[in-house]
Formats: C-alpha cells, sequence, structure tokens
C-alpha cells in the first residue's frame, strides 16, 4: 500500500472523528437540556416575583393581626374599666363607651382589610405552589437528561478513541512533508484534505475534471501526490 492510499485511510479516520464529534455536541438530548434550562430560569424568575409578592401579603397580614390584637386588648381593658364599677363620674362613663365603640370599628375595618389581604394571598400562595411544582419536575427532568447526555456521550467517546488509535496506526508511516500538506489543506478544506478521484470526479469537491487532466494523474507516479485543480485537495487516483 503506497503512502497515499495511506493518506486516504487516515482521511477516513477524521472524516468519521468529524462526524463522532459532530454528533456528540448535537446529541438532540442537549438541546432538550437547554430548552429545560431556559424555562427553569424562567420559572425561577416568576418565582421570585410571585413569593416576593405574596411575601408582602403575609408581612400585611401579621401587622393586620397584631393592630387587631392590640385593639382588642384596648378594647377589653376599656371595657373592664367601664364595667367594674370603681368609675362613677358620667362624663368618664360616656368617654369610655365611646371609646369602646371607636375600638369597635376600628376593629371591625382592620378585620376587613385582614380578609381582604387573605383573599389576594390565596391565589398567590396557589402560584407559588404550582410554580415550584414545576420546578421540582424540570429538575427532575433536567437530571434525566443529564443522565442521558453522560451515557450518550462516554459511548461516543469510547467510539472516538478506537478512530484516533486507527488512524494514528494509519497516519505513522505517512512522510512528514505529505502529513504537513494534508493537515493544511484539511484545515482550510471543510475538514477535507485528500480525496479520491472516482470516475473522473475529485472525491472533494465532487466537480469533474477534464479527461486530459484525468490522464495526466493517473499516469503520474503513485508516490507523488497530485492536486485537484478545482479545489486543491490532494487527489489520489
Amino acid at each position: 500500500m503506497s503512502a497515499l492510499d495511506d493518506l486516504l485511510t487516515v482521511q477516513d479516520h477524521d472524516t468519521a472523528t468529524d462526524r463522532l464529534r459532530h454528533r456528540r455536541a448535537t446529541l438532540p438530548e442537549l438541546s432538550e437540556l437547554a430548552s429545560v434550562g431556559d424555562r427553569l430560569a424562567q420559572v425561577e424568575v416568576s418565582l421570585a416575583e410571585i413569593t416576593g409578592r405574596r411575601d408582602e401579603v403575609a408581612r400585611r397580614e401579621k401587622r393586620l393581626d397584631d393592630e387587631i390584637a392590640a385593639v382588642s386588648a384596648k378594647m377589653k381593658e376599656v371595657k373592664s374599666l367601664l364595667y367594674s364599677g370603681t368609675v362613677s363620674a358620667i362624663r368618664e362613663l360616656q368617654a369610655m363607651e365611646a371609646e369602646v365603640e371607636a375600638l369597635t370599628r376600628r376593629r371591625s375595618a382592620l378585620e376587613d382589610e385582614l380578609f381582604e389581604a387573605m383573599e389576594e394571598r390565596e391565589p398567590l400562595d396557589a402560584g407559588v405552589a404550582a410554580l415550584d411544582d414545576e420546578r421540582r419536575q424540570l429538575d427532575a427532568e433536567g437530571s434525566r437528561l443529564h443522565a442521558l447526555v453522560a451515557e450518550a456521550q462516554a459511548a461516543l467517546d469510547s467510539e472516538l478513541a478506537l478512530e484516533q488509535e486507527a488512524r494514528a496506526k494509519a497516519a505513522a508511516g505517512l512522510p512528514p512533508d505529505l502529513a504537513a500538506l494534508y493537515e493544511q489543506l484539511r484545515a482550510r478544506s471543510d475538514g477535507v484534505g485528500a480525496a479520491r478521484l472516482v470516475n473522473g470526479r475529485c472525491g472533494g469537491c465532487h466537480l469533474a475534471l477534464p479527461a486530459t487532466e484525468v490522464d495526466r494523474l493517473r499516469r503520474q507516479s503513485s508516490d507523488v501526490p497530485q492536486r485537484c485543480e478545482q479545489c486543491a485537495r490532494i487527489l489520489v487516483p
């Protein structure tokens, strides 16, 4: 087998390696994983926003609860004094009755506000619960996809290792200048630095060569690298 035949074998392994790397980089699970990550980020933003609103309402509820408790305690204190019999002055008794009425109205208004806050909080609690549930589902899906990606990548890595080992064996006997030319052409020609001449066409650019050029190529020494006049790749008759 000539050095050019070895070069084509190297090219075959390089092409196979490129395809495996492309498959590894474009696994469908990677795209799904990215979509899950995007949705998870959206959920986190929404969850932070609705949790903030829910917590604000909860703080308002707590403040109202505390105020109602304080008003109720004050009412109890005033009523206790009012009915204790220790106060006999009419004006003082009337003042205490008025204070109880005012405190009653105040407590009623606070209770209305508290009820409104509780109604406001209910859908927010439901929203937080729904987003929490979706986040758990997305986390689980992300873990599943991570496992699938790792499994697929491990399998492809094994194939890559075999291709690279076989490539190294095929490239071991290549003349240094031929190997260097091949690598240079491969880098600028979409990964294909050498191709077979098949039915008068370059296997690299797939263009037909003039009959005189095909004849010349076939008469050249098999050890001398020839170039496609269309794409400049190494062409092996």
